[in-house]
């Protein structure tokens, strides 16, 4: 899939609230606060000098559901278009009790609720085993039935050895087959072909 277009499209700050319209359809990106989910993100759109996600050293910094529309070629040569959705980081982050409280009703509401929601790609950091809040969401996800792919973040930290060997670890960890994980790195780039690959798979087989 070729990323053609970003642009931001709205966002949701409490349960309930409507997404922006269009019924296109979503992915959503979730995962701990500190995952390196929005330098994915941007890295994965292609957009690495003008961010659209925020990137802070603070964990936390989006405490809002984003969403960026996307217009795509895919691998069979149609066009389309989709919410790329940016959940709020789960787990610890800098901020007051109340709104990292508001996050959890927030994200549940949007991923039972949206008709239009194609998959979720949750993020892992590869060099850390899986905290509660990974395995909560993974649970919550299977629940659901929501398609889920599960990326492992900042390979570029360990060297190949030590890559393999966490990817075993991790897969045995999760319980998951080995094409349901990508290794990703948002600071080289690696992993960004194959997600984009999975991602445009889900809207393949459905696009007239």
């Amino acid at each position: 899939m070729l990323i053609r277009g970003v642009e931001f499209a709205g966002a949701i700050a409490r349960p309930g609230g409507e997404a922006p319209e269009g019924g296109l359809p979503q992915i959503a990106f979730a995962g701990r606060s500190n995952v390196g989910k929005s330098s994915l993100i941007n890295r994965l759109l292609g957009r690495t000098r003008r961010t659209v996600a925020r990137v802070s050293s603070t964990p936390g910094k989006t405490q809002e559901i984003n969403f960026f529309r996307i217009g795509a070629r895919l691998g069979d040569g149609r066009d389309t278009a989709f919410f790329l959705v940016d959940l709020p980081g789960y787990g610890y982050a800098k901020v007051p009790a109340a709104v990292r409280d508001s996050w959890k009703p927030l994200i549940e509401a949007y991923l039972s609720g949206t008709g239009q929601l194609r998959g979720v790609v949750q993020l892992v950091d590869i060099r850390h085993d899986p905290t509660t809040g990974d395995r909560q969401m993974l649970e919550y996800l299977a629940t659901l039935g929501v398609p889920t792919l599960v990326v492992l973040t900042k390979s570029d930290k360990l060297g190949k050895v030590a890559r393999g060997r966490r990817e075993k670890q991790l897969l045995a960890l999760l319980g998951l087959p080995r094409d349901q994980v990508i290794m990703f790195s948002a600071v080289t780039g690696a992993g960004r072909d194959e997600l984009l690959a999975s991602l445009g798979a889900l809207f393949e087989e459905t696009v007239p």
